[in-house]
């Protein structure tokens, strides 16, 4: 049985806050796959789980070079959390290519974000959650128009997201999933 939770956040911090949020439920060997149209705000969410798993380095899309590995900083007890592996499979064209990232090495001691995976690394683990964000243009929020409207194209950062959260399979049984942001 899977639990699904839909969120509207007004903006990109709001984005941000929700992947800090999801952070607080996420532990090493789980596999979040996120969707969404180019600019939807995928990477948004996840400089919002680097910063609530608390890893080293700038989480920016990974495009160009396909993964990047943050590790984890140390917390304030001293404590280490899992580092974030961010995968962004847009330029994959094949499933060969998918297990040359040998994902499945590191997936037991990471978190690990595959963007633009659905399709691509379902088979990596039973257990996931999949995010689908939707970034409204022109106030539409089923995609019938792409136009932005003049709010969103004066402030990129600007605009509505709406984000459906699935959690696939039993590790997310009795794990209540966000339903807000956390304050950065």
């Amino acid at each position: 049985m899977s639990e699904q939770r839909i969120v509207r956040l007004p903006d990109a911090d709001a984005t941000r806050g929700f992947g800090r949020a999801l952070a607080d439920i996420l532990r090493a060997g789980d596999l979040v796959v996120l969707t969404g149209d180019l600019g939807a705000g995928k990477t948004t969410l996840t400089q919002g789980l680097g910063a609530g798993l608390n890893v080293r380095g700038q989480v920016a899309s990974p495009t160009f070079i396909i993964a990047r590995e943050h590790p984890p900083l140390p917390r304030p007890d001293g404590s280490r959390g899992p580092a974030l592996v961010h995968v962004d499979a847009y330029r994959l064209g094949s499933l060969d290519e998918v297990d040359a990232l040998d994902l499945d090495a590191s997936l037991d001691e990471a978190v690990t974000v595959v963007e633009w995976g659905a399709g691509w690394v379902e088979g990596l683990s039973a257990d996931r959650l999949e995010v689908a964000i939707q970034r409204p243009r022109g106030g539409q929020v089923d995609g019938t128009t792409d136009t932005p409207s003049d709010a969103e194209a004066e402030d990129p950062a600007g605009g509505e997201r709406v984000v459906t959260v699935t959690a696939v399979g039993p590790r997310w049984d009795g794990v209540a999933l966000p339903s807000a942001p956390v304050a950065g």
